[in-house]
């Protein structure tokens, strides 16, 4: 790749296109391990994978803790570990401090040898020229050595403005001198403002403008100055700016060691002190003297020239800091954050010993300016840390020096409030930060432990509904767009992206559902009208939101326990969720995913009684699940939206006598039956059809007289399948020979070409397989044992049948290994909902008795 030149301050270096933060979040969204998509979508040849025995994990099956609720955190595999970009600038600090360590040491060596040997002993003796060298000499190196040890102060403070740090890089030393003279010209003729700047000047002064973007603002403090724009004389502005007195301070060093080189050199090559007359003993030692003081001011000046030719050369020509900024994948803005790193670093090797700034690195480094007081270090720290949080190569070592450190959790949490304009980087820098951060397991609990942070993180999201007029209306939802200087909508999906992260956590769930006012949040953001669902050039960033919501909202239902019953109980009363809902089922055709996140919420709702009947109850929802689940016109990829809204028909069925009625006057009855035929909807056809029979209530019966229809397929799949389609089937089976008479049974055996007593041995089969309850098919044994008692009710036959094929053992030895597992419909994780009315138990006893009662 070509190198990235940016000789003569080329402008367009620091000039790149303003970043599209919806599009980073895009692609955040994409690129995250867990994240989004894979629990959304299901590839093609993993579909054709699933085979029609089993299906993936339901309410319907008991889950352990970690099957029930699989965590989008992200788990990066451990990455090759990586030296730090930065490791190079301490070390050129380290270089450069022994190089300054030693030019001071012989400087204050000199300085002592000339004014207590040379002026104190041979003050008098020597020669008016030697005098005056020895004097100016003293005079140059006393300014210089005072310089250089304020010229980093000076340098320090010039890069404390983030309008200037960076940009006006070491490069525009290259310009200082001509700017430096043109200075005092205006200085002396004002006149000369007005004249057109040269092609250097306007370099140097053109890279002042480059942040003044909406991604580079920054607030200005208005009580106090900002230290290097201090005017510090009233008189030549430009010069006395303080952010100029260093480059002020930099030439005046560089000519008073080239002066000191010159005189040094001319006195040392002319060896010239004059002549000492024999006898004269105050003279003897004069010579050796004075050629000591030169030869130790020409080391001492050639050693600063060459620490500034290595300073040079590394920066300017190795483009050390250019190189650094590219491996720290900080940008062109970086630049402010390498140059006051190194700054930093080279600060501590020079004042302190010259090992200190080996201890830096740009991590810890940001920490320490995101805690400051000033907005401009708390942008470049907060511009440092997110972007080393997001980079692939340092976002591991980045997250866990901030999940450790809660002073710095909670001051990135703090930063959520900060809703100033000149602030919105700061603000989004550190929802990106608590975005990656909360993607980590071990800091979910973290971040959402701090006081005030599920507050501060709701603050993201802006839905401004209006207030209604009375307590008989709700107030409209106001759409907000994004504003010219301030981008609502890239917030409003770091907001949500943060909150599915911290869903993953059981416990975090329950803290969400109880702050005040923001479960209505999310739910606003579930809404995708006609229009925007099916608009071909609908922007992706609003279907993002939508999807995020979704998920965010997917997790909360699911959750387990007491908490996610009361969440389901408050998300469920919020009055657009299922109306939402309908709208995406209704109109989402060309987005299967969000279609099948909001069957999977609908399904989850429906866990509680009340919520199943207000589903229900809600116009066009049932008919819209089943036009998606009965649809045959639907592409592959999608057959698992189709077994989703199976599986909520099949909960919204389940115990409730009016759903049972709306669905059966769907007429779909005869549909369901053929559904049966297919593989990927078999189960939960079956499941709906059962439900249907069991719960239909009385007045229902003859309406579900068609099911008998179904008998031979059923019975065809008790014989020739196993787990858990079998386990429906069966159960099935034990509801459609109910309505059914004894003459048309015997029908129905005939027409799927199968003997009662091929059936009995396949029930009695199925009990010595499953011995002992089963999490997978937790229900077999119990269907087993009813399609046993009615065909020993339909037909005494049958008993002697099972009598025979040992039916009479199985069944006492599952007396003595029923369990809590086969007494529930359904599953909320590990805990049993929706309790048979007749027990395993008491099935089992029935069973027996007719055995031995004939």
């Amino acid at each position: 790749m070509t190198k990235t030149r940016i000789q003569n301050l080329n402008i367009r270096y620091y000039t790149p296109s303003p970043p599209n933060p919806i599009l980073n979040l895009i692609h955040m969204d994409r690129g995250s391990s867990l994240d989004d998509d894979t629990s959304v979508h299901l590839q093609i040849n993993e579909l054709r994978k699933l085979s029609e025995t089993c299906g993936s994990n339901t309410i319907f099956e008991p889950q352990s803790s970690c099957e029930a609720r699989e965590c989008n955190a992200e788990s990066v595999p451990s990455a090759p570990v990586l030296r730090a970009p930065e490791k190079k600038l301490t070390l050129f600090a380290l270089r450069l401090s022994i190089f300054e360590k030693s030019a001071t040491g012989l400087g204050t060596l000199g300085f002592i040898w000339a004014t207590v040997v040379l002026l104190g002993g041979f003050a008098i003796t020597l020669d008016k020229t030697d005098f005056w060298f020895i004097t100016i000499i003293l005079l140059i190196e006393g300014t210089r050595i005072f310089s250089r040890s304020h010229e980093l102060e000076w340098q320090h403070q010039a890069t404390w403005s983030i309008t200037d740090a960076g940009i006006s890089s070491f490069r525009a030393l290259r310009f200082s001198s001509h700017i430096l003279i043109k200075a005092v010209k205006q200085t002396f003729n004002p006149l000369s403002l007005i004249r057109k700047p040269s092609h250097n000047t306007r370099e140097v002064t053109q890279v002042d403008h480059l942040h003044v973007g909406r991604w580079n603002h920054s607030r200005t403090p208005t009580r106090t100055w900002i230290s290097s724009d201090v005017p510090l004389l009233p008189y030549g502005k430009w010069v006395f700016l303080s952010r100029n007195i260093s480059k002020v301070l930099y030439w005046l060093q560089l000519l008073s060691a080239t002066a000191c080189v010159v005189l040094s050199s001319t006195r040392l090559v002319n060896h010239n002190y004059g002549e000492v007359q024999k006898g004269d003993s105050d003279k003897r030692n004069r010579q050796s003297a004075l050629n000591i003081f030169y030869a130790v001011a020409l080391a001492e000046a050639l050693l600063f020239l060459t620490e500034k030719a290595y300073w040079e050369w590394k920066v300017i020509y190795c483009k050390l800091l250019e190189e650094v900024n590219k491996e720290c994948e900080l940008g062109p803005s970086g630049m402010v954050s390498i140059k006051r790193f190194f700054y930093d670093a080279y600060s501590r090797c020079v004042n302190g010993s010259i090992f200190d700034g080996l201890k830096m690195d740009m991590v810890t480094f940001a920490i320490d300016l995101l805690a400051s007081n000033s907005p401009d270090e708390q942008l470049i720290g907060a511009r440092i840390l997110r972007q080393f949080a997001i980079s692939a190569r340092y976002s591991d070592d980045t997250l866990q020096k901030i999940g450790v450190n809660l002073s710095v959790v909670e001051r990135l949490v703090e930063m959520l409030n900060w809703k100033d304009p000149q602030e919105e980087e700061i603000r989004r820098s550190a929802a990106e930060i608590l975005s990656k951060l909360a993607g980590k397991r071990q800091n979910c609990l973290r971040v959402a432990g701090i006081p005030g942070a599920m507050e501060s993180i709701s603050s993201l999201l802006q839905t401004n509904r209006s207030l209604g007029d009375g307590a008989d209306e709700i107030g409209e939802k106001n759409l907000i767009l994004d504003h010219a200087n301030y981008s609502f909508w890239t917030f409003n999906h770091l907001g949500l992206l943060i909150l599915k992260k911290l869903a993953c956590d059981h416990d975090n769930c329950g803290k969400i559902g109880n702050t005040r006012g923001l479960l209505p949040k999310i739910i606003d953001f579930t809404h995708a009208g006609e229009k925007l669902l099916r608009d071909k050039n609908v922007a992706p960033s609003q279907i993002l939101t939508v999807k995020r919501s979704l998920q965010l909202v997917q997790l909360l239902a699911s959750t387990t326990g007491a908490t996610g019953k009361h969440l389901r109980k408050e998300i469920s009363e919020v009055v657009f969720t299922i109306s939402n809902i309908r709208d995406i089922l209704r109109h989402g055709e060309k987005h299967p995913a969000l279609q099948k996140l909001s069957i999977e919420i609908l399904t989850n709702l429906a866990l509680e009684e009340e919520a199943r009947e207000r589903i229900g109850g809600t116009g066009g929802v049932l008919k819209d699940l089943f036009t998606i689940f009965l649809n045959q016109g639907m592409l592959e990829n999608q057959n698992q939206v189709r077994r989703s809204a199976g599986e909520a028909l099949a909960m919204l069925a389940l115990e409730s006598r009016a759903n049972c009625h709306r669905i059966l006057r769907l007429q779909v009855l005869e549909r369901l039956i053929a559904a049966l035929e297919f593989p990927m909807l078999r189960v939960t056809a079956a499941r709906i059809l059962r439900n249907l029979c069991t719960y239909r209530g009385s007045d229902c019966f003859y309406l579900l007289k068609g099911v008998i229809a179904a008998a031979a397929t059923v019975l065809k799949a008790i014989m020739s399948e196993e787990n858990k389609l079998q386990e429906v089937m069966v159960g099935l089976a034990a509801q459609v020979f109910k309505h059914m008479t004894s003459n048309e049974s015997s029908i129905m055996f005939e027409r799927a070409g199968i003997k009662e007593e091929e059936l009995a041995k396949a029930l009695v089969q199925i009990l010595e397989k499953y011995r002992h309850p089963s999490a997978k098919v937790p229900r077999i044994r119990r269907f087993t044992i009813e399609l046993a008692i009615w065909m020993m009710h339909d037909n005494v036959k049958n008993v002697y049948i099972f009598k025979d094929l040992g039916m009479e053992k199985e069944l006492e030895g599952a007396l003595e290994t029923t369990a809590e597992l086969e007494s529930f419909n359904i599953f909320s994780g590990s805990v049993g909902l929706s309790r048979h009315t007749t027990t395993i138990h008491s099935l089992v006893e029935t069973a027996l008795n007719l055995l031995k009662d004939q």
